[in-house]
């Protein structure tokens, strides 16, 4: 039986690798067959995470943090957890092989999917145009048009980010009033940079090798036509991935894993969370990792107290004041 199975193979989950294979605690990560990495496999260039002045493409960083776990110690598994039976001191995991791992601990780092409007220029078009998050990729886009999907606070927070780079930004709406608050509208609407295109959904993403444009559909008439555009953002919402859990973790009302305070602490005994999948604000590759820290040494605290550590337990507040604490940073 092993000490720890860490699920997910995104920023938190494979920092979450890096500190328990260094704790001794030969982790098992069980990466998915599909998503491995996480959201960061579909993003181009990474600009804002930390000691990449000259930035990283997303599926390099990725590749990046789980050497650096395997080379701790971490066993990374291509395989996807299926079933979960958590109650009790053994922590069960079926594969989607049909094969059963047992840990003592586990840590719930599945993330979170952007809601997608589902339509095929928008994955082809990923990563060249077409992004779910602007504090990312707003950067890229300075001075040109761009348009942002949606009608929610998500979308009015989007699109006013988008205008310190963009030189117009056009909300693209299927309804001809805003779901988002109050406040965010007025901010939106106050905005000389946004345009709002009024019952309209978005049919098809234009162009070749990066976006040119988006053909637009009334909601009202049918009638279509097409906006020229050099980037388009998906504000619809995003979804944690709880499916898992549903019925054995506590969730939140906005449905992320429940966790204690700043613990990644969930509501069983052993079971722990961190990553996107306990975010619903924030969402960045720095603040999943830092999650997955937190994980990390809060399980490695709950083996050592139940006599099961590779490494003896060390006080959280005490850390910096480790020999190798820079180089574990």
């Amino acid at each position: 039986m092993r000490q720890l199975i860490i699920i997910g193979s995104g920023p938190a989950g494979l920092t979450a690798a890096i500190y328990a294979a260094r704790a001794n605690l030969s982790p098992l990560v069980v990466a998915s067959s599909v998503d491995v990495g996480g959201e960061l496999m579909n993003t181009t260039e990474v600009e804002n995470f930390p000691g990449f002045p000259e930035g990283i493409q997303g599926p390099d960083l990725m590749a990046k943090l789980q050497a650096q776990a395997e080379k701790f110690g971490a066993e990374v598994s291509y395989d996807d957890a299926v079933e979960l039976e958590l109650d009790g001191p053994v922590k069960r995991v079926t594969l989607g092989s049909g094969k059963v791992e047992e840990a003592d601990a586990v840590i719930f780092a599945t993330g979170s999917a952007y809601r997608k409007i589902g339509i095929e220029g928008e994955q082809r078009l990923s990563g060249h145009g077409v992004s779910w998050c602007a504090t990312c990729d707003g950067f890229f886009f300075r001075e040109q048009e761009i348009a942002v999907v949606g009608g929610g606070d998500s979308a009015m927070e989007e699109a006013t980010f988008l205008t310190r780079f963009a030189s117009k930004v056009y909300v693209v709406h299927r309804r001809d009033e805003l779901r988002a608050s109050k406040i965010m509208q007025e901010r939106a609407f106050a905005d000389p940079k946004i345009e709002f295109v009024w019952n309209s959904e978005v049919v098809d993403i234009l162009g070749d090798a990066a976006v040119s444009g988006v053909k637009l559909r009334s909601t009202v008439d049918g009638s279509e036509r097409d906006l020229p555009v050099t980037g388009v953002f998906v504000a619809i919402g995003n979804d944690p991935r709880t499916h898992l859990v549903h019925n054995k973790l506590d969730l939140t009302p906005e449905g992320t894993v429940w966790v204690d305070g700043r613990s990644s602490r969930t509501s069983v005994d052993g079971v722990f969370a961190a990553g996107d999948v306990i975010d619903p604000t924030y969402r960045q590759a720095v603040t999943a990792a830092g999650s997955g820290t937190v994980a990390a040494l809060d399980a490695e605290h709950f083996l050592a107290a139940q006599g099961e550590a590779g490494a003896p337990e060390v006080d959280a507040d005490e850390i910096e004041g480790r020999p190798d604490a820079d180089a574990a940073a």
